[in-house]
């Protein structure tokens, strides 16, 4: 499988002297610079990094210069800046160009930029620069929707919402989309929030659903992922903004209400079942991991695994392994 370049940002060399032109200057990870000669007098270059996929960020955020920069020059100094990292070796080049300098986005077109994705306030072009066909990573695919199955286990009452607006009000758990950097139980717990005022706890993942080409999410991928929740207070104060209606019922109405999404009703099934039979059945527990980036964590779902499997060491006798 190909290698792919990671996104991470890179500085560019953008310089002025009588006319504003670029520097292809980067700085390596050891902060030395890695231009073959220095810039002409006059040209005040701007020191990049390298990044280990051996790709060049130009970002012109924040570059003051640029307010006096035209389309032509810019697309003249953008080309000749490509030429060196081409010689240098590069793959890659991505072009931060914010909304209010979004003038340079066709200079770079013309020269073989493309789309890669947008901000509120920035868009990112590419150009692939390596041998063969373009390997850079695609933007985001996915939208990540996320409910809350609070189910209190001493009533065996469970919370539901309809929602206001829709062609059909039908039963289902309260939850809506997950916020860039926040994990998913966190996710259904402010949800579950704010459209009920309950006050709950993650305790499992129960459901994943994937969908692709969904309308509502301009054509692209839809996960929506269902968590199950411990209530810690039980007076509902829902958003009338959201929700049309906001009840407790009894987990065996749920089951059998014909008034309730596909999804919503599978998922009570299977929530009864783990009420019965115990809810290790049905549980995807959590657990956080450190990451490959220092500092950075993950988070693991997955059925629990008992403790002597957590700590079996490598050179565990084959013996006790052929059970």
């Amino acid at each position: 499988m190909p290698r792919l370049l990671s996104w991470g940002c890179w500085r560019a060399a953008l310089a002025r002297a009588r006319h504003p032109i670029f520097s292809a200057g980067h700085r390596g990870t050891s902060g030395g610079r890695s231009c073959a000669r220095d810039p002409p007098a006059g040209v005040v270059e701007l020191q990049g990094e390298l990044d280990r996929f051996g790709g060049v960020s130009v970002s012109l955020a924040g570059l003051s210069s640029l307010d006096r920069l035209d389309a032509a020059t810019f697309q003249r100094g953008l080309l000749a800046a490509i030429q060196q990292w081409r010689s240098e070796g590069r793959i890659a080049v991505w072009l931060h160009i914010p909304i209010l300098q979004s003038r340079f986005i066709a200079p770079a077109a013309s020269l073989g930029f493309s789309f890669h994705h947008a901000e509120s306030d920035s868009s990112t072009l590419t150009l692939w620069l390596g041998e063969g066909p373009n390997r850079l990573p695609r933007y985001a695919t996915h939208q990540v929707g996320v409910a809350g199955a609070v189910f209190d286990e001493n009533t065996r009452k469970i919370l539901i919402v309809q929602d206001r607006n829709k062609l059909k009000n039908m039963w289902k758990f309260p939850g809506g989309l997950s916020e860039p950097g926040e994990d998913i139980g966190d996710t259904a717990v402010r949800e579950v929030f704010e459209e009920t005022g309950i006050k709950s706890e993650f305790r499992s993942l129960l459901s994943i659903r994937q969908q692709h080409g969904n309308p509502g999410v301009f054509g692209k991928s839809d996960m929506y992922i269902i968590c199950r929740l411990k209530p810690y207070s039980f007076t509902i104060n829902f958003c009338q903004h959201e929700c049309l209606r906001c009840e407790w019922i009894d987990l065996y109405d749920l089951v059998k209400t014909e008034n309730t999404t596909p999804i919503t009703s599978r998922v009570a099934r299977l929530l009864l079942y783990g009420y019965k039979e115990g809810f290790d059945k049905i549980d995807l527990t959590m657990e956080e991991f450190p990451a490959v980036y220092t500092g950075l964590f993950y988070k693991l779902y997955h059925k629990k695994l008992p403790e002597n499997y957590k700590t079996m060491i490598k050179n565990v006798p084959n013996s006790y392994l052929n059970v």
